[in-house]
């Protein structure tokens, strides 16, 4: 088993002390999104290997050494500011801790995600291309690979259209700045790869790769036995299957581009209902429950 920590909020940023306990306590109670009553528990001697996911690893970086499960880190920093990632501190200081985690556990299991791509009057593509130049700049020796996309217009994306003003992002805007992009990557010694999208961005340099493959999960486990994502095939996703542990509307950077926040009023009601006591990331389990081992 795979555990993404996490996809759907940004555990690492905002619930670190949890996760920490958890892992102690040896067991996850993950409450199903669509049946609520249906409650996934996960004990961590069955996990494999963890995938860390956030914007802002800082809270777990002295815990690191002290866990036992092999993990991988995939860090999004983009060059957006706070009229776009509404809670994400100062960028500099998010790149020193990113410095610090590849010195612990090496640049190969470290990935930077600049995603997602956004266009409007202020981020144009001049502006993402001289940002990504600056990140491979400062960042150069520390991070090998980059991950790209380009936005896809979730729910809160349309809630947040008079903000975010978007442009649409046209074949030429992909192919300037896949081609420059990769050349910058080349020039830092680093490789970039896509996201869920086509298959054309090859023909514009990038590298194809997946977030989480086959071969990096056999080099920190010594197994193959896992399963690809059963995701339809238009997104174009050849991940490994993961299980995430997060729970929607629960990340309080409340980036206005973000798919898991899709009910704003929801937000700080979660947060607030997170107990690190608690099997599960917010609120607590119920009598009527219905607990399932998970294993897969």
């Amino acid at each position: 088993m795979i555990l993404m920590v996490s996809g759907r909020t940004d555990i690492i940023k905002f619930y670190t002390p949890w996760f920490i306990k958890r892992l102690e306590e040896g067991f996850i109670d993950v409450r199903n999104p669509i049946n609520l009553k249906l409650v996934s528990r996960i004990f961590l001697k069955d996990v494999n290997l963890i995938v860390f996911c956030t914007k802002d690893p800082r809270p777990i970086v002295p815990f690191l050494k002290n866990i036992k499960i092999p993990f991988l880190f995939q860090v999004t920093l983009t060059a957006y500011q706070n009229d776009i990632e509404i809670n994400v501190r100062d960028k500099s200081s998010i790149i020193a801790s990113i410095k610090e985690i590849s010195k612990i556990i090496g640049k190969e299991n470290l990935f930077l995600r600049y995603d997602p791509i956004l266009l409007n009057d202020k981020y144009d593509v001049n502006y993402h291309i001289k940002a990504f130049r600056r990140i491979n700049e400062l960042l150069n020796g520390y991070v090998y690979r980059y991950i790209i996309s380009f936005i896809d217009i979730y729910k809160n994306v349309i809630f947040h259209k008079n903000e975010l003003k978007l442009k649409e992002i046209s074949k030429a805007n992909m192919k300037e700045i896949c081609e420059v992009f990769s050349m910058i990557a080349k020039d830092y010694n680093s490789e970039v790869s896509a996201c869920a999208e086509s298959d054309e961005l090859l023909n514009y340099g990038l590298i194809k790769g997946n977030c989480i493959s086959l071969k990096d999960a056999y080099r920190l486990t010594g197994s193959l036995d896992f399963k690809k994502q059963n995701i339809r095939k238009s997104v174009n996703c050849s991940c490994l299957k993961t299980v995430d542990i997060g729970v929607y509307n629960s990340c309080l950077n409340k980036c206005l581009y973000c798919y898991a926040n899709f009910k704003e009023e929801d937000i700080n009601n979660n947060y607030l209902n997170h107990d690190i006591n608690s099997s599960m990331l917010i609120g607590h389990l119920n009598n009527d429950d219905i607990i399932k081992i998970r294993k897969d």
